[in-house]
């Protein structure tokens, strides 16, 4: 039997839907029929080639897969035929490495990630590691689960890792698919936040969210008018671009924390020493969460802490929704419905 999926035939050309053989599981994966699958940067950073370590086409991107168990391996335990998993982008770690074994699974350098080096969820079906998938509890939809599956468990990992505690402010750069469950999470945290962005679009659905402050940093200046509100304890930066790390590193107050999650082209920014030692500033790079912090994710949604903003696409759409995307017209997230 054949399944349709969105395959990248060469970094530049637009992504093909073509009709493929539907995977056969192996002794340790499950056969995911995929009901969402969510749109991420990376997937179009994987399209076009655009990092130092590439996927090799063809592949199927698509590391935000939610859907129903198929089939199972022969050696697969602790899953079932009908449970809805999702597919996150860590698709595969060594289990035995000082990383895996101390909670760290996301720093494995044996991992194998989900629409990179595996096939992922831009398709009807997808195969993952039995191991790898997380259940999505009931009353979780496939269209919400999908973009908590990468942008949820990123950006909850980042404050997370952050440090960030009750009654501290922190600072939100990108309100977008990242941005808008980074402020939500930050505020669970019990912190004041701050939403900066450069569209009042983006900042008006902050405020929906729960923002203390907005900033518009197309007409003002976000260092200023931070440092106005006594600066930031914690500034977590979803926007690729190096002057907007500087801006959020600015913005810290003495004993900060500055958080990178985004991957700007340049992989560089300038970065004062004098002022980060006798500032005692932290700078933390911080990667997508674990198996146990999408649960929480879930979890958290689940109980109804989080809200999704998203909008559907057709999985024919994608080639549009990469420009979308790419352009920023997009609210927040955006989720092909298979």
């Amino acid at each position: 039997m054949n399944m349709r999926a969105a395959v990248v035939t060469a970094f530049d050309q637009p992504l093909e839907i073509q009709e493929i053989p539907i995977p056969e599981p192996g002794p340790h994966q499950v056969l995911v029929r995929i009901e969402a699958s969510g749109l991420c940067h990376t997937d179009i950073h994987a399209a076009r080639g655009d990092w130092p370590v590439k996927p090799t086409p063809p592949f199927t991107p698509g590391h935000e897969g939610v859907g129903v168990i198929t089939g199972i391996g022969s050696a697969v335990t602790g899953r079932a035929v009908g449970e809805r998993v999702a597919i996150p982008w860590l698709g595969y770690a060594c289990g035995t490495c000082e990383y895996c074994v101390s909670g760290r699974e996301t720093l494995c350098e044996s991992q194998q990630n989900t629409g990179y080096a595996l096939n992922g969820g831009h398709a009807e079906y997808a195969v993952a590691h039995a191991d790898y998938v997380v259940p999505v509890p009931e009353g979780v939809s496939p269209v919400e689960a999908a973009p908590l599956t990468c942008a949820g468990v990123t950006t909850y990992k980042a404050v997370k890792v952050s440090g960030l505690r009750p009654a501290e402010r922190a600072a939100v750069f990108g309100i977008g698919g990242l941005g808008h469950l980074a402020q939500q999470y930050a505020q669970i945290f019990g912190a004041e936040t701050v939403a900066v962005d450069i569209t009042d679009d983006k900042l008006r659905l902050a405020e929906q969210l729960g923002a203390t402050h907005t900033v518009n940093a197309a007409t003002g200046d976000p260092v200023a008018e931070i440092k106005a509100l006594g600066g930031v304890d914690v500034a977590i930066v979803l926007a690729a671009s190096p002057r907007v790390l500087e801006q959020a590193y600015a913005c810290l107050r003495r004993g900060g924390r500055l958080v990178l999650v985004s991957l700007p082209k340049d992989n560089a920014m300038s970065l004062p020493i004098f002022e980060t030692v006798l500032g005692g500033i932290s700078v933390i790079g911080s990667i997508v969460g674990t198996r146990a912090d999408l649960a929480e994710v879930f979890r958290l949604h689940a109980a109804g802490r989080t809200r999704v903003i998203y909008q559907t696409r057709k999985l024919d759409e994608i080639n549009d929704s990469f420009a979308e995307v790419l352009g920023s017209a997009v609210p927040a997230r955006l989720v092909f419905e298979m």
